[in-house]
C-alpha cells in the first residue's frame, strides 16, 4: 500500500509522523512524508521517502490571530498547493494530521480515502464532558453536571463558528459545504490519558503513542548515587519559557535534593545560566535518558509526558498554553505526577522532592504505561479501513 502521510513541521506532530511512517515500512508498505524542511534529511536518514510540505509559511491573507482561519482557510490553500504532489505519489491512502489539516482536503480533492492521526488524546467535544483544555475533571452532582453543561454551551459558539469557517474554506476550493470527515482517527496515546464519554466516535481507534528520537546521541548522566532528574522545555511555541533555567537553579544536591541527585536537561541548545557539575544540558535519545530518569520535569506536551508514562517514570509538570494545561491535570488525576503554576524555585523544588521521595507517583505511571496493552495497530486499523 502507498501512504502519503501529512504532518506539520512542530516536532510534536512531525514525529508522530516518522513513526508512524516507520510502522508503514515495518509493514511493507510505501509511505511519503510531507513535512516542513526542518525534518526532510532526518527522515530521508531513517529510511523515509520525504518532501516538502508546501505552503506552510503565512501569507499576508492568514489571520493567526484567528484559530479557525489559521486551521481551515491555511488547509484550504495548502490542500490546492499540495494537490499534485501527493496525486503524483498516486497514493492508496493520505493519512493527515488532525492540525495540518490540508491533507484530508487534499485527498478529497483529488478522490482518495483518507484518515486522520492525531497526535494526542481525541480532543473532539463530548456532551458527557467539560470543553477540553480547561483541565477539569468531570463534574459530579448537580452543581457539577450544571457546570459542565454550561462550559460546553459557551465553547460550542467557537466550535460552530470553526465548522462555519471550514464549510466555507471548503466551499472555496470546489469541495461541498458538508465535511465527510475521515474514514478513521488515530488517536495516539495512551488509554491512561483518555477520560471516557458516552459519545466515543465509532471511527476514533486507540493506537497508542508514536514516538521517535531525532538523533542517536546519548546524553551520558553525572555520576552520583543520588536520583536521576531528567528535565524537558517544551518544543511548543506554547510552552512554559526558562523551565531549565528555573530547574538548574532550584534543584540542588544537598539542599532541594538528595546528595548525590543529577539533572539531565535535554533541550536543543544550552541555557542561558552556566551548568553545574552535577547537571548536564544537550541533545540526547530521551528513551535512554528516561532509562536513568527518577522524575520527568516537562512543559505537559503530549510526546514527552507518554514517553515518560511508557517508562514508568513519575512527572512535575509546568504547563504552558495549548493542550498542556488538560494533559497536565489528567497526569494528576490519575496519579503520575504534580503540577506546578506558576513556575517558582521554590514550588519546582517542592514538587520534584515530594515526587521523587513517595512510590505511589511511580507506580501510577506504571499503571498508566502498562495501559498501552489495550491499544490497536496503527497500520492494521489504516489496512482495514480501506477493505
Amino acid at each position: 500500500m502507498r501512504v502519503a502521510v501529512v504532518a506539520g513541521p512542530d516536532p510534536g506532530h512531525a514525529f508522530p509522523a516518522i513513526a508512524l511512517c516507520l510502522r508503514f515500512l515495518d509493514a511493507g508498505d510505501f509511505p511519503t512524508l510531507l513535512t516542513g524542511t526542518r525534518w526532510l534529511d532526518t527522515a530521508r536518514r531513517a529510511g523515509i521517502d520525504a518532501d516538502e510540505l508546501e505552503g506552510l509559511d503565512p501569507t499576508e491573507d492568514d489571520d493567526d490571530a484567528d484559530a479557525g482561519a489559521k486551521i481551515h482557510q491555511r488547509a484550504a490553500r495548502m490542500a490546492v498547493l499540495n494537490r499534485d504532489r501527493i496525486g503524483a505519489l498516486n497514493p492508496d491512502l493520505v493519512v493527515s494530521d488532525s492540525i495540518t489539516a490540508s491533507g484530508g482536503l487534499a485527498a478529497e480533492l483529488l478522490g482518495l480515502p483518507w484518515i486522520e492521526l492525531n497526535t494526542h488524546p481525541l480532543y473532539l467535544p463530548s456532551k458527557g464532558l467539560p470543553p477540553v483544555g480547561s483541565g477539569l475533571a468531570v463534574g459530579t452532582g448537580l452543581r457539577g453536571r450544571l457546570r459542565d453543561a454550561t462550559l460546553r454551551a459557551l465553547s460550542a459558539r467557537s466550535w460552530r463558528a470553526g465548522l462555519r469557517q471550514r464549510s466555507a474554506a471548503r466551499v472555496g476550493i470546489g469541495l461541498p459545504a458538508p465535511d465527510p470527515g475521515p474514514l478513521r482517527r488515530l488517536i495516539a496515546t495512551l488509554p491512561a490519558l483518555e477520560v471516557p464519554r458516552p459519545d466515543w466516535p465509532a471511527e476514533a481507534v486507540v493506537v497508542g503513542p508514536l514516538h521517535f528520537e531525532p538523533t542517536s546521541s546519548v546524553l551520558p548522566v553525572p555520576p552520583g548515587s543520588g536520583p536521576v532528574v531528567m528535565v524537558a522545555p517544551s518544543t511548543a511555541t506554547t510552552g512554559a519559557r526558562g523551565l531549565a533555567e528555573v530547574a538548574l537553579e532550584a534543584l540542588t544536591p544537598g539542599q532541594t535534593l538528595p546528595d548525590g541527585a543529577r539533572l539531565a536537561v535535554s533541550q536543543l541548545t544550552g541555557p542561558d545560566v552556566p551548568v553545574p557539575s552535577w547537571a548536564v544540558v544537550g541533545l540526547g535519545r530521551q528513551d535512554d535518558l528516561l532509562t536513568h530518569a527518577d522524575v520527568v520535569v516537562c512543559g505537559g506536551g503530549h510526546g514527552m509526558v507518554s514517553k515518560a508514562l511508557l517508562a514508568g517514570v513519575p512527572l512535575v509538570l509546568v504547563p504552558g498554553g495549548g493542550d498542556q494545561w488538560e494533559i497536565a491535570n489528567r497526569v494528576v488525576r490519575q496519579g503520575s505526577g504534580q503540577l506546578v503554576r506558576p513556575l517558582t524555585t521554590e514550588a519546582l523544588a517542592a514538587a520534584v522532592g515530594e515526587v521523587v521521595s513517595s512510590p505511589r507517583y511511580r507506580d501510577a505511571a506504571r499503571r498508566a504505561g502498562a495501559s498501552v496493552a489495550g491499544v490497536e495497530d496503527p497500520v492494521r486499523v489504516c489496512h482495514n479501513a480501506l477493505t
